[in-house]
């Protein structure tokens, strides 16, 4: 079953967060994601994503995204590889923040195009502290029976202390499964490095829960 379920996490925003803001990075910035996600019961996966934006093109955010799976179920892992793009229509500071969000990966081992997505992430913010993230868009997920289906998702961000913030999300596949996430991210003297602790657990037919760490570094 996390054969299944593990990509619908991992890939559904491109990030520990699974719904997507519609921000990218300030031009001239780079960063490299990484974090470690572990199924109860179930296997797990590991994922480095750099991405960059160039000062000539400050709207855009590329990169790549790789991730290595394993599942209690077989002794096999499997290596994913893919683009990861992000666009910026509308910033967030015009009051409501509009983006394009791209990613897609292949079977390292086969050349199968194993997953990818496509959606609107929108920003709206209410506070100077506060946002509401919603996702909408396609997802194609071969393994899944819907291969083809909307993915949808909402994520409300607060910040509680000077470099504490608070995440809750909740994201889903159209016919297929519905989870929810708690994450805490501490990015200390609000620098270059954010550390991320989240838990989480679907809802429908499948009962299984998640626990991720991840560190995120900028330069």
């Amino acid at each position: 079953m996390m054969m299944l379920v593990a990509p619908t996490i991992a890939w559904a925003a491109g990030g520990a967060h699974v719904v997507e803001d519609s921000e990218v990075l300030d031009p001239g910035l780079c960063q490299a994601e990484f974090w470690v996600t572990k199924f109860d019961p179930g296997g797990g996966y590991g994922n480095v994503t750099p991405t960059c934006t160039l000062k000539s093109l400050p709207w855009l955010e590329w990169g790549v995204q790789f991730q290595h799976y394993w599942f209690n179920e077989t002794d096999t892992t499997s290596q994913i590889l893919g683009p990861n793009i992000k666009v910026n229509l509308v910033p967030e500071e015009r009051g409501v923040g509009v983006g394009l969000y791209f990613n897609s990966g292949v079977n390292v081992a086969t050349g199968e195009l194993a997953l990818a997505t496509l959606l609107v992430p929108v920003s709206i913010p209410l506070t100077d502290n506060a946002r509401i993230n919603l996702n909408a868009g396609w997802s194609y997920l071969r393994i899944s029976d819907q291969q083809n289906t909307l993915f949808w998702g909402v994520q409300i961000e607060t910040k509680v202390a000077w470099d504490v913030s608070l995440m809750l999300e909740t994201f889903g596949r159209s016919g297929d499964t519905t989870a929810a996430q708690l994450g805490i991210r501490w990015r200390p003297n609000d620098g270059n490095i954010d550390f991320d602790l989240l838990a989480g657990g679907f809802f429908d037919q499948i009962n299984a829960r998640f626990f991720t760490m991840g560190v995120t570094v900028r330069w």
